[in-house]
């Protein structure tokens, strides 16, 4: 098997994460393998070439982690916008729109 860095296995599991769900940094690491690595998320999202769903990750608390009215705030709530994911004073409902996929279905599917 080969061997992924930590940002690949980031990024493999956020191109899992279905249109219309958001997932946040901690959990994202979470079901990377890369538990309690919430920051290494972060960092990996903000760093990346690949071409993910960036727009699907969100503080725990459900709010968009950029400063309200910046371009990347902006950006992020219209894409989430467009794939009917409801935003209310910066905060998507966890509770609704989280993704809480079968652990078993995502180990299977797992390169690493």
């Amino acid at each position: 098997m080969p061997n992924y860095t930590p940002c690949e296995q980031i990024c493999y599991v956020l191109k899992r994460v279905p249109a219309g769900c958001v997932v946040s940094y901690g959990q994202l690491a979470d079901l990377a393998g890369l538990p309690g690595r919430a920051r290494l998320a972060g960092r990996c999202l903000k760093e990346t070439s690949q071409n993910v769903p960036w727009h699907r990750v969100v503080r725990a608390d459900g709010k968009l982690a950029f400063p309200s009215g910046s371009e990347a705030y902006e950006d992020q709530e219209r894409r989430l916008n467009r794939e009917e994911v409801v935003i209310t004073r910066g905060r998507v409902h966890m509770q609704t729109y989280n993704w809480k996929p079968d652990i078993y279905t995502i180990l299977a599917e797992l390169p690493f």
